[in-house]
């Protein structure tokens, strides 16, 4: 079966992404770290033959912006619905055809192609897999979809929390085997992103 990818992405508008992290190093600079990331994850990401990449984004009148233009096939660029995260992150579990489901967001920018390679691999021993953030978040959802997905996924979780995978873990059913994969995370902050451009310029060892 054919492996899936989803970014879930919003289109890049200015004032309207990173809102945490543009209070505190300006609207756009937040933009322009948003923007770069993205560009990079897409292009990256839709290049790899091991799977064919989804993006589900928002607004919904956004599946035509310029951002995906060209790098993904329009009929692979879907609006996330309605309804809170957890119920708009479940629409590409339900929609898309047979296979394994990976759903990644659109700001981390740790991500590599290996990463993506080593959550399918671990579908083939789960049912489900998240992959954990240091803040109690998590940056990736996947499942095997050898069954429906469990009832209740991802009800009453406290988004942007540090029980945010916790509580997403809380009501599955004990006949689930959950893997988790790499510890990745997002950059919300000054603090994240000073991190992150230190990680990146720091000399090998």
């Amino acid at each position: 079966m054919k492996r899936h990818l989803v970014i879930f992405a919003r289109a890049p508008q200015f004032g309207r992404v990173k809102r945490r992290l543009a209070r505190e190093v300006g609207a756009a600079e937040a933009m322009r770290f948003y923007r770069m990331t993205l560009d990079r994850q897409i292009a990256t990401l839709s290049r790899d033959p091991r799977w064919t990449v989804w993006l589900f984004v928002t607004p919904d009148k956004e599946t035509g912006h310029a951002t995906w233009r060209g790098t993904v096939p329009p009929g692979r660029v879907r609006p996330q619905g309605h309804g809170d995260l957890g119920q708009r992150m479940l629409l590409p579990f339900r929609t898309l055809p047979a296979g394994p489901v990976v759903l990644v967001g659109s700001d981390i920018p740790a991500m590599r192609p290996i990463h993506i390679a080593r959550a399918f691999r671990l579908l083939g021993r789960h049912d489900l897999i998240f992959g954990p953030a240091s803040d109690g978040g998590f940056w990736l959802v996947g499942s095997r979809r050898s069954r429906p997905m469990p009832h209740g996924m991802f009800a009453n979780v406290r988004w942007s929390s540090a029980q945010t995978l916790t509580d997403a873990r809380a009501h599955l059913p004990a006949a689930i085997s959950v893997g988790e994969a790499d510890t990745l995370d997002d950059v919300d902050t000054a603090d994240d992103l000073r991190r992150f451009r230190a990680r990146r310029t720091a000399p090998a060892a």
